[in-house]
């Protein structure tokens, strides 16, 4: 059989379509612990502690998506914490914990971040809409876009994971199965020695540990101090001038992102810089070309004419709109050209529902809940949604099939794309932007336009956009299962109870942050409102209570005192003489305050002067403006079909579109530390090659040399740094706003590293220091090369 480059697949889908398992990278796969081999591995203490650190962990991913609309993975973060809890706690005279407990801890507790991005990128939109952000709302979108997502990939489990092995990197779980090998207890390395295990000897495993933990504390230590203590530019960037106006080039100071591109390698991180640099040097300085002598706005953007946009304001503007069709236009191919595949992942679900099939019970490495389980949770999951008055989708046969049908193409498509480039860099709001573009198309040719329908169709994009995420995340998480030697069943199970767990109580902390930075607005005598004397509603437009009657409330929070009568609430979707959003009006039906939101409002200050702090969501600020975009016509569509075309012209020239797609959506610099850390994955195997030149071994064999190399270590040590330093920052941000508020005022005037001239150069210095250690520790020159099983066939 011919040697097959597995870090750059054939670009033809009929060789990976054709990947079976009798290829020899999956004959010859062993995870850590023996399919024969029995371990605690679902127990109650697991189970908690995978819950409990889900729930933080979506919290602070949750800030983080409303302030920055981006979301960090927390798979490894909650691994290493499970670790040290469970070392911690030996040290005090209870059992260690073994590696398939550690694993069932990181897959109950990896839901909540993907729960939060969800929630984050499409609830805020409907009060943006100028409708009301009601808890059971949010909360039923949570939980049956998280289940749904699970049940709809368990039966892909097969063809992704198992068949795709070799094929589908999944970074993220990749470093997290590193992560949790180096920290196996001695009874989890005992086990592995059953039939022939996959490791020799602990020594290896405790020296890899080493290498990850000194991995972590760099990639710790670097992002929190650049966070916290503003100690270099996050983003150095060059904006370039004439006659090049409008191009740019920028990388992001993040640890993570570099060993995120050092683990899925040079070929999809290339890829991902492609789509940035046609987006950020051909594509905007095109637009600057183009448009800056137009004397008006072109729309979509309303505001400033082209030649007064910022590079950042043409990428939000229209850039966003091309990749989003870019995006959704790959995601489709892909799914067309991978439906041979995933049958053939479907079949041996199909055949556990049919109860044949199967001989012999399976291995406990490849059993998964009952097909007969997941169709009927599906079935009663659809029920539910049809169901719940909240979700606007009542008895609606048409918003049903739509979520079955985006849901599990966008499910299917992430689970995928998850593979490829990691779920950190995995553009889900973009299928969520799809989801949007595709319902509301249908919703408008089936005259489905009134205003009740906006809440319809983002009902709709945000279970699909929590499914897709969390889809994604559970194929990391069974990725990482599969190498260690977990149970899929089990893993399934935990991840199921702690997505409930996580969107039980992250719908209130979005209600509490949203109630926090609210400001009561009064009307009268405020230059932004030009209202008549009435609003000239309807009182039938008015909010309903439970009983069918106009609502009523007083003013809530800090301002409750201020005021203590009661208001009937109107919600204005138009901005005619003044703001959309939600007023409070008198029983004349004259408006007396406008309830501005904590999460895309525009006042951060209360009448009294005090100042809120406020969220700006920009990902669910881009959904409001489809929504309205398409139902009220004003969608340019013109741009969408540039993104489309794009990914067509890519598969016609046998470019796989999709990794293509990220990188035109996501900022440049996003993208740029990624292929510098696939650049450096690139130095490092050229090496390798040179270095085995005369052991005539496979690329397969090459491979596996390089996946066990110290540099995959301690970029998987990068990644936990750099994660858990956000997320601790992100934890830090509110209690110690004021201090750090001071931190950067310091940093401002006196670091010449974060302000000044010299800054962008400055701050790219530290960031090279990281690159060349990674590119040292891969070359082995700083750390004795581990002996693993192929060196020692070798020697």
């Amino acid at each position: 059989m011919p040697s097959i480059d597995l870090r750059n697949p054939p670009n033809e889908m009929p060789d990976i379509v054709g990947f079976r398992p009798e290829n020899a990278l999956l004959v010859n796969f062993r995870p850590l612990i023996p399919a024969s081999a029995q371990l605690r591995e679902f127990t109650a203490i697991p189970i908690i502690l995978g819950t409990l650190l889900g729930i933080v962990f979506g919290a602070s991913s949750l800030y983080l998506v409303l302030k920055v609309g981006l979301t960090v993975s927390a798979s490894i973060p909650v691994a290493v914490l499970a670790i040290t809890f469970f070392r911690v706690a030996s040290r005090l005279g209870f059992g260690d914990s073994t590696v398939l407990e550690n694993n069932i801890v990181q897959t109950a507790g990896s839901a909540g971040e993907s729960i939060a991005f969800g929630l984050g990128v499409t609830m805020p939109a409907i009060m943006i809409l100028g409708f009301d952000l009601e808890i059971t709302r949010v909360m039923l979108v949570a939980i049956l876009g998280g289940l749904l997502g699970i049940l709809m990939m368990i039966p892909l489990r097969r063809a992704l994971i198992v068949h795709q092995h070799g094929f589908l990197k999944y970074p993220e779980g990749t470093a997290c199965a590193e992560v949790l090998k180096a920290a196996a207890s001695k009874e989890s390395l005992q086990a592995a020695h059953t039939e022939g295990g996959a490791l020799a000897n602990g020594d290896e495993m405790v020296r890899g540990g080493k290498v990850i933990i000194a991995g972590c504390i760099i990639g710790f230590a670097y992002y929190g101090l650049l966070e916290i203590f503003k100690l270099m530019k996050e983003v150095p960037e060059k904006i370039f001038g004439k006659p090049f106006e409008g191009g740019s080039i920028s990388i992001e100071n993040n640890p993570a992102l570099l060993g995120v591109g050092y683990i899925i390698g040079p070929r999809i991180a290339g890829l991902m810089m492609g789509g940035g640099v046609l987006s950020y040097l051909v594509l905007i300085p095109a637009i600057k070309y183009f448009g800056s002598a137009l004397g008006t706005p072109l729309p979509p953007e309303t505001g400033h004419t082209i030649a007064e946009m910022t590079v950042s304001q043409v990428q939000h503007a229209y850039i966003l709109y091309i990749g989003a069709g870019c995006v959704a236009a790959a995601g489709i191919i892909s799914l067309i050209r991978s439906l041979p595949l995933i049958w053939h992942g479907l079949k041996g679900g199909l055949a556990d529902l049919r109860g044949v099939g199967r001989a012999a019970a399976p291995a406990r490495t490849d059993q998964d809940i009952s097909m007969k389980w997941v169709v009927g949770g599906i079935i009663l999951l659809l029920i539910l949604i049809m169901l719940a008055p909240q979700l606007n989708l009542r008895f609606n046969l048409l918003g049903a099939f739509l979520i079955v049908a985006f849901g599990f193409l966008f499910t299917t498509v992430s689970s995928r794309l998850t593979g490829e480039v990691g779920s950190s860099s995995t553009p889900n709001s973009g299928m969520t932007v799809a989801t949007l573009l595709l319902t509301c198309l249908i919703f408008l040719l089936v005259g489905w336009a009134a205003p009740p329908y906006f809440v319809t169709a983002l009902s709709i994009g945000g279970i699909v956009c929590v499914a897709s995420s969390n889809g994604g995340t559970t194929s990391q998480d069974l990725k990482t299962g599969f190498l260690v030697g977990s149970t899929p069943r089990y893993q399934q199970i935990a991840i199921l109870m702690g997505t409930l767990a996580s969107a039980l109580v992250l719908g209130p902390v979005l209600m509490k942050l949203n109630d926090s930075g609210t400001v009561y607005v009064p009307v009268a005598g405020n230059k932004d409102f030009t209202f008549a004397s009435t609003l000239h509603a309807d009182p039938a437009d008015y909010e309903k209570d439970a009983s069918g009657k106009p609502k009523r409330e007083r003013l809530s929070g800090v301002q409750a005192g201020s005021d203590t009568s009661e208001y009937f609430v109107y919600h204005k979707t138009n901005t005619e003489n003044g703001p959309a959003g939600r007023y409070l009006v008198n029983d004349d039906g004259t408006p007396v305050y406008l309830a501005d939101p904590g999460i895309n409002g525009v006042y951060d200050k209360r009448p009294d002067g005090s100042s809120v702090q406020k969220f700006t969501a920009p990902k669910a600020t881009l959904m409001s403006y489809i929504i309205k975009g398409i139902l009220s016509g004003q969608l340019p569509w013109g741009l969408v079909l540039l993104g489309v075309f794009i990914a067509i012209v890519l598969e016609l020239c046998g470019i796989s579109a999709l990794a293509f797609a990220v990188g035109v959506y996501l900022p440049i610099s996003t993208s740029a530390p990624v292929f510098v850390g696939g650049m450096i994955r690139l130095l490092v195997d050229k090496y390798t090659r040179r270095k085995h030149a005369g052991a005539q071994l496979t690329t397969e064999q090459l491979v596996a040399e390089g996946d066990k190399s110290n540099g995959v270590l301690l970029s998987s040590g990068y990644i936990a740094g750099g994660t858990l330093a956000g997320v601790v920052f992100a934890f830090m941000n509110i209690p110690l706003k004021d201090k750090l508020d001071a931190f950067e005022k310091w940093a401002t005037a006196h670091n010449p590293f974060f302000e000044g001239p010299w800054a962008d150069v400055l701050s790219i210095i530290p960031f090279a220091f990281l690159c060349l250690l990674l590119y040292l520790v891969g070359r082995d020159l700083l750390l004795g090369a581990p002996r693993s099983k192929t060196s020692r066939l070798i020697d």
